[in-house]
């Protein structure tokens, strides 16, 4: 960080961190949201460094921490649930019996895991390359610390 304010002294604490100008990166997810981030900065240079192809773990990691939300997106539109919330809805505020009998709850938990594991069979490769991106680079880190002392940690012991 110290070295890219350098480089422009007028940057801020977060420019420096995150990165200028337009994102470069950017990930569409199946929930219509779109993720950006940038290419500049000392955590994109982290990310290159750690796991080799910034923009390759860009599109794993956004993809693999949003497989809930499209698992969720799917579940909305199942006709029976969302029946069940509209039922949910017109219950009077504070109403646990009609809310019950919804049936929302009980539905939600019927079809929210067969959701969430075909989310996961459709990003098995999506799973299976950020999972080796981040195991590769938990290696790179730890080879990178051996051998420095932590802040925790004193120097050798002088007795």
């Amino acid at each position: 960080m110290t070295a890219h304010r350098t480089a422009d002294p007028s940057a801020s604490q977060e420019d420096a961190l995150f990165g200028t100008g337009p994102a470069e990166l950017e990930v569409n997810l199946a929930t219509g949201h779109t993720v950006r981030t940038h290419t500049d900065g000392c955590l994109a240079r982290a990310h290159r460094h750690l796991y080799g192809d910034q923009a390759r773990w860009f599109r794993v990691e956004v993809t693999v921490n949003n497989l809930r939300p499209e698992a969720q997106a799917r579940l909305e539109q199942d006709p029976r649930y969302r029946a069940a919330l509209a039922r949910r809805a017109a219950c009077p505020e504070g109403n646990t019996r009609c809310a019950r009998d919804s049936g929302l709850d009980d539905l939600r938990a019927r079809l929210e895991p067969a959701r969430l594991d075909a989310v996961r069979a459709a990003h098995r490769e999506d799973i299976a390359t950020y999972e080796q991106l981040r195991d590769r680079a938990l290696r790179r880190a730890a080879r990178l610390l051996a051998g420095r002392p932590t802040p925790h940690q004193k120097g050798p012991d002088p007795s």
